[in-house]
């Protein structure tokens, strides 16, 4: 499958290159200025645009001052990010699309802007290891070099971008060596330069909890923003997706977890709706407190009838808030949740539901809870990877009637109603860096 190319003017009279490939839903991907260049750009990522071609039409293009767009422009803004790219859906006819937005706030910017400007039109938003503006990277590798290092010698920071800042091994990954060598041609250094001051004035705050679409935040393991930034970006876009990749040969291909962004992956189990394999999921475990005391001290019998009482209400609650029932180990369960929201909700009406039956019944039922959130490995019907190894042990933190969930998680439940309260940091078996831990009050007086 091969692109074509075409171009069209801006209202200014700017000649702005665009290309596109395949049919059906469109997605429009914001490239990151100032390094794209439609032709190229599709040969260097020939195996990601042509599975995602398979499905979808897929449509790139370069801002003017850089690849295949005029070159011969004196000035650049986020006037003109907008311009060129209201320019392209025009030509492409474009009445709804999803937006794709790669890394950097020269790309996300004008996406955020068209989003807000057309919602009607603009169906989802996809955005590539956010930051909210340039100074969250001051501290980074990246943030302490790029901007001296740009304005001193352009090509020389091109060539440190791609093979040093990037923070990807270019032996494991096959294209940074072809984006390194072919970048520097794709934006003379005066326009480069200019390019580079704007992305340090520009801010997506504002525009975060304007977004009104379905939203997917995701970052890659190895990219050199902070995972804490892309976080705050999820946590104020309302009811955005957060999804960790890892990912380090960059081929990660893009149909899948655009589909099951829009929908159309959605899958149903017994117990509920069961997020599409692959996609980023809520994991919560339960464990009863005391377990193998209340055996020996009730015999078979009378604890099976304990244990059954457990499965009942934690079952009936799953399906009540749209979690999938993993797995259950005898005294708990392992359940998988698409929504982090609705993955608390269960967490919380659960201890309710145990509270009131110690109330109740002449034997306690006493139960701890951990969440974690990520993209775990799905086989044959479990889940398997570092999100639910991590679940499981925050789990195995938590007291008798407690629920905790590590920092992520908190920043992705920011500006709903649960009230937390920090536990501090925790070394987890397995787990290189202390996770920070929060415990979710459920007491309706707490």
């Amino acid at each position: 499958m091969e692109p074509t190319i075409r171009y069209c003017t801006t209202p200014d009279g700017v000649s702005i290159a665009w290309g596109e490939m395949g049919q059906g839903p469109a997605v429009l991907y914001f490239q990151s200025a100032p390094f794209s260049h439609v032709e190229q750009c599709f040969a260097i990522y020939k195996a990601v645009w042509d599975d995602l071609a398979s499905s979808f039409r897929v449509i790139l293009f370069d801002v003017r001052g850089t690849g295949m767009s005029e070159r011969d422009v004196d000035h650049v803004s986020a006037e003109t990010l907008l311009i060129d790219a209201d320019a392209v859906v025009s030509a492409a006819h474009l009445d709804q699309f999803l937006i794709y937005a790669d890394f950097g706030l020269l790309a996300q910017h004008p996406a955020l802007q068209l989003a807000t400007a057309v919602p009607s039109r603009v169906t989802h938003l996809i955005l590539e290891s956010p930051v909210q503006n340039w100074s969250e990277m001051a501290e980074t590798s990246y943030g302490r070099v790029a901007g001296a290092l740009a304005e001193t010698d352009w090509g020389v920071f091109v060539q440190t971008v791609f093979r040093v800042l990037a923070g990807v091994d270019a032996a494991a990954n096959p294209f940074i060596d072809a984006l390194a060598k072919a970048a520097a041609s794709w934006v003379d250094a005066p326009i480069g330069r200019q390019y580079m001051r704007l992305a340090d004035e520009l801010d997506l705050s504002d525009l975060l909890v304007r977004v009104r679409q379905p939203t997917l935040i995701r970052r890659m393991e190895q990219s050199m923003v902070p995972a804490s930034s892309s976080q705050r970006v999820a946590a104020k876009i309302p009811d955005a997706q957060y999804l960790p990749v890892d990912d380090p040969s960059g081929a990660m291909l893009l149909s899948g977890m655009i589909r099951q962004l829009m929908g159309s992956a959605e899958k149903e189990s017994p117990s509920g709706p069961r997020p599409a394999p692959g996609g980023t999921r809520t994991v919560l475990f339960t464990d009863i407190v005391g377990h193998t005391e209340m055996m020996q001290r009730l015999g078979d019998a009378r604890g099976r009838d304990v244990l059954r009482e457990h499965e009942r209400i934690t079952r009936d609650l799953l399906k009540t808030h749209g979690g999938a029932e993993v797995k259950t180990m005898g005294d708990g369960f392992m359940a998988s949740f698409g929504s982090v929201t609705s993955a608390m909700e269960c967490a919380i009406a659960l201890q309710r539901a145990f509270a009131a039956h110690t109330e109740s019944m002449p034997e306690p039922l006493h139960v701890r809870v951990g969440l974690n959130a990520g993209e775990p490995i799905e086989e044959d019907g479990d889940l398997f990877g570092a999100t639910v190894i991590l679940a499981s042990r925050i789990a195995a933190k938590a007291g008798a009637g407690e629920i905790l969930i590590p920092e992520p998680v908190r920043h992705l439940l920011s500006g709903k109603t649960f009230v937390f309260s920090d536990r501090g940091e925790y070394e987890m078996k397995g787990f290189d860096d202390a996770v920070r831990l929060y415990e979710v009050r459920w007491q309706v007086n707490s």
